[in-house]
């Protein structure tokens, strides 16, 4: 039995191919149309990673035609460079005060739109205008905002006299990183609202009207209701949220430059000056792996915590 199966199997797996190709033959149509965009993936990310993990291995610098073999090395130094490790205590400084706020905030202004209030359409685009404004113009209107010398931020602070002098809000290494933080709040509150409303749309209205049969209130039905049935658009924003601000580099670039004293330098920052401002091809493509496996572990142990709460 087990040598006619062992038989039967090759030519079993050569009809299954003779019967793909038959089927890719009759679909060539299809395959012209996705070829342009899968040459096009080909060369600009699968060749560009791979690109990227043989300059690990090697030492280059890009005026510098030369790349010679460093083995290890690159990995190596950034295991021991304290500047690195400043940029990931940074980051993490950042998406522990911005994702949860973001999220906090969003679900709230989220509660607020789903009820039958007038303008609600308006008030849902106008929360969610910051998402679609370039980061760019918003980082540079903030960074307005925030000037010591004019910005309105400060002026309104002296005339309800809750200061007593203008504060250096990108200056002060105590100030740089929470103004970079309410910022990012800012422009992160529409897009949670977004997500929260439709999560919110979708839980049926008999457990809310059982509820309120059984005699719960709007905070029991909140706590009991709708925030476990939120529990996969929470844990979608949250996986989002924080690969969202690793990667965080515009607002950094135009307010901060990574300054006070480092205090704003996140990693995605301490790559491009390792890479446009120093010119170490080799060591900036490690540490981007380096970023890309951390955020890879940070991932797995969110789905894994979800997974385990779930069970």
């Amino acid at each position: 039995m087990t040598a006619t199966v062992a038989r039967e199997t090759p030519q079993a797996n050569a009809g299954a191919v003779r019967r793909t190709l038959l089927r890719m033959r009759r679909e060539w149509s299809a395959y012209v149309f996705l070829l342009p965009g899968g040459i096009v993936f080909s060369v600009f990310t699968v060749a560009a990673l791979v690109f990227a993990l043989y300059l690990t291995f090697h030492e280059w610098n890009i005026l510098q035609p030369d790349k010679p073999f460093v083995g290890l090395d690159n990995y190596q130094r950034m295991i021991g460079d304290a500047d690195y490790r400043r940029s990931i205590i940074n980051t993490f400084y950042f998406t522990g005060g911005s994702v949860p706020l973001t999220m906090v905030i969003g679900l709230g202004v989220a509660l607020l739109l789903n009820q039958p209030i007038r303008f609600r359409g308006l008030f849902r685009t106008l929360y969610y205008l910051p998402v679609v404004t370039p980061l760019v113009v918003v980082a540079i209107l903030w960074k307005w905002l925030y000037n010591g010398d004019f910005g309105l931020f400060n002026y309104y602070l002296v005339r309800a006299h809750l200061v007593d002098k203008p504060l250096l809000w990108l200056s002060d290494q105590n100030l740089a990183m929470p103004a970079v933080i309410l910022m990012a709040v800012w422009g992160g509150v529409g897009f949670s609202m977004v997500v929260y409303l439709a999560g919110l749309q979708s839980i049926p209205d008999e457990l809310y009207e059982a509820a309120r049969i059984d005699g719960a209130g709007a905070l029991a039905r909140l706590r009991h209701i709708t925030i476990p049935m939120l529990r996969p658009t929470t844990l979608f924003l949250l996986v989002m949220g924080i690969i969202g601000s690793f990667q965080i580099f515009t607002q950094i670039f135009i307010m901060t430059s990574g300054g006070p004293v480092e205090r704003t330098t996140t990693m995605v920052y301490f790559i491009y000056r390792a890479a446009f401002e120093f010119y170490d091809m080799g060591y900036a493509s490690t540490l981007a792996f380096g970023l890309f496996a951390l955020l890879f572990v940070v991932t797995l142990v969110q789905l894994r915590l979800y997974r385990k709460a779930d069970a």
